[in-house]
């Protein structure tokens, strides 16, 4: 469903949709079919913008309405249809809704914010202020959550494999975190650069709970979308133990991430865009690592020497060897040479075998 050449940055990856195609009930397997045309449809749309054939609609914020100097969020409702952004619901300081979806986007926007301005300085998404716009309600029984290049759209679920797309912080920020990669590496959507561009999102998702939740690297769960797929004991991804979100789920199977390189996946570009969503799991385990030998709350030491390197230290097709060298000496520039936190993220990409 999302492919390298004009990518949507969707939560569920196309293994997973395959599954509910193949093994769905009939209500879930015509929700998964029209997904896929949709977000080729949508695919279609940003190239031909891209290519300067169509003009992007204004979203009602032209000019300067784009930025602002402190957090400023809306959300929109598109009433189960598929119009962007929708009617306006809720506004920067306006009480809470009483749709819960809407109430949901708008904390977890505020959480992203909070995360990155307070412990990294940044100014929202671009680093230049710029307004968080959200849609929820978006299409009917949408399976999927996604980052256009200009705001978050969110699904409602087909409510029997997945549930509302806003119910985990954790995929809210993973979503916005494309948002903050778009703006620094742009790291290109295939192969290796991919696959991290994906553990970005994943891994300062899993610091945006965790600093909800006040955590530690020890007591946190290391899960992504715990809550999104139904069911005890499923999640979308683990970072902690790649290849165990969920097993042998009665539709999707097992989750097919490896956590080292003994199990990389070299597919083709067509298939996930070479993987991106699969082999994710590598670099995600390597924070995991990383995180957990540094120890306390992981998004002061161990995040943010992975934001420094996202902004600092990355093209475009960076490759998991150079995100790992570029980790390294982000911590050695932050916290000295021969440091604790240098050599625990030395021993994180050795020990999945980066390096």
């Amino acid at each position: 469903m999302c492919d390298a050449r004009n990518p949507l940055y969707c939560i569920i990856p196309p293994h997973m949709v395959e599954k509910l195609v193949e093994k769905g009930s009939p209500k879930v397997r015509q929700a998964a079919i029209k997904a896929i045309q949709k977000a080729n449809l949508l695919r279609t749309n940003r190239s031909l913008i891209h290519e300067g054939l169509v003009k992007i609609k204004a979203m009602a914020k032209p000019g300067l309405d784009n930025y602002t100097p402190e957090l400023t969020r809306r959300v929109y409702d598109a009433k189960n249809e598929e119009t962007l952004p929708g009617v306006l619901v809720r506004k920067e300081g306006d009480p809470p809704s009483t749709d819960v979806a809407v109430n949901e986007a708008y904390d977890a926007a505020g959480d992203t914010y909070n995360l990155y301005n307070d412990e990294y300085g940044r100014n929202s998404i671009d680093d230049q202020g710029m307004i968080i716009d959200q849609t929820v309600h978006y299409d009917v029984e949408y399976n999927n959550a996604f980052w256009n290049g200009e705001q978050m759209v969110y699904g409602d679920g087909d409510g029997e494999i997945f549930t509302r797309f806003t119910i985990d912080v954790d995929v809210i920020g993973h979503e916005l975190t494309h948002g903050v990669t778009q703006h620094e590496a742009a790291l290109q959507y295939r192969y290796q650069s991919g696959a991290l561009n994906e553990s970005f999102s994943d891994v300062f998702g899993s610091l945006i709970k965790q600093r909800r939740l006040n955590q530690e690297a020890k007591d946190a769960d290391w899960l992504i979308g715990e809550n999104v797929l139904i069911g005890e004991n499923y999640a979308l991804r683990s970072m902690k133990a790649p290849g165990t979100a969920y097993v042998d789920h009665p539709v999707l199977g097992t989750d097919p991430q490896p956590a080292t390189m003994d199990s990389y996946l070299k597919l083709p570009p067509w298939n996930d865009s070479g993987g991106v969503h699969i082999n994710s799991g590598i670099p995600n385990h390597a924070f995991y690592l990383a995180a957990m030998d540094i120890g306390g709350y992981a998004w002061k030491k161990a995040g943010l020497i992975w934001y420094r390197t996202l902004c600092d230290k990355l093209t475009r097709n960076s490759n998991f060897q150079k995100a790992a060298l570029a980790t390294i000496k982000a911590a050695r520039e932050e916290f000295g040479a021969g440091s604790l936190e240098e050599k625990a993220v030395d021993k994180a990409w050795k020990t999945v075998k980066v390096l």
